[in-house]
């Protein structure tokens, strides 16, 4: 059972009391996907620790690169965050898995992934799991790493903990809601590429398939996003610029704007 949610998780007060309460409802193992940004915080810390996993990110081995990729609030520092990862696994008895998100040219060089290791390495996490940006990114200059990079970030992040290669998920939208609203309520939250709707969709109810999304479509509560060559269903309220905008949003413009 996992925490995730349109947002930061440990931003609620109670994390802890929730996670607790839940385990006396079920028997299944309760994990808590996390940024990581506010571990500093020792009661932040003291709520994770009834979790039997937690998942915060580290994208990053370097305060510059972590502000290009994660892009935090000018408050939420790269220090912050190492300096809350640290003491967190000295507390905590769970799983720490800790997640690396891939993105080309940015943190898949060897130089960038070396870093990262050696952030790590003192941390000791229990595993470390490879992402990629397989959901529509709204900055286009956005670009998934190629196999040879992922490669690389095995062999390289494997001299810290056991890695595991980034997988394909699944969405299942079996209920007894419409089909229209089991849809609405996944890409309201997560964009799903053009074929995964279709797949779940055909399961439930295939000759409706390309009915209910043209529907979706023309009534403007779903729209098509297209990212490096891939289509994704996303929220007809959600905003993403078009791919030939990626000249004026690269990350060193980008930041440099932000910075003045």
């Amino acid at each position: 059972m996992t925490f995730v949610g349109s947002g930061e998780p440990t931003l609620y007060a109670n994390l802890g009391g929730l996670i607790r309460e839940i385990k006396t409802l079920s028997d299944l193992p309760v994990a808590v996907i996390t940024n990581g940004a506010l571990l500093y915080q020792g009661k932040v810390r003291e709520e994770l620790t009834a979790a039997d996993a937690v998942l915060p990110s580290l994208d990053a081995g370097t305060a510059d690169l972590y502000r290009r990729i994660n892009r935090p609030h000018p408050a939420i520092t790269f220090e912050y965050l190492i300096d809350g990862l640290w003491p967190f696994r000295q507390v905590y008895s769970g799983n720490l898995w800790i997640k690396v998100m891939l993105l080309r040219g940015l943190n898949d060089t060897e130089p960038a992934l070396q870093r990262i290791a050696e952030v790590l390495r003192p941390i000791a996490p229990d595993e470390i799991h490879i992402s990629l940006p397989t959901r529509p990114p709204v900055e286009t200059w956005v670009q998934p790493p190629d196999e040879e990079s992922i490669l690389r970030a095995i062999t390289i992040l494997g001299t810290v903990a056991l890695v595991l290669h980034p997988a394909e998920g699944s969405f299942d939208l079996d209920s007894d809601e419409s089909v229209v609203d089991a849809v609405l309520d996944i890409i309201a939250r997560h964009p799903m590429r053009h074929e995964e709707p279709e797949r779940a969709l055909v399961q439930w109810a295939p000759d409706e398939v390309s009915k209910v999304l043209a529907t979706l479509e023309s009534s403007g509560q779903a729209k098509m996003v297209n990212r490096n060559g891939v289509r994704y269903w996303s929220a007809g309220q959600s905003h993403f610029p078009p791919e030939d905008q990626s000249a004026r949003t690269d990350p060193i413009h980008w930041h440099s704007i932000r910075k003045r």
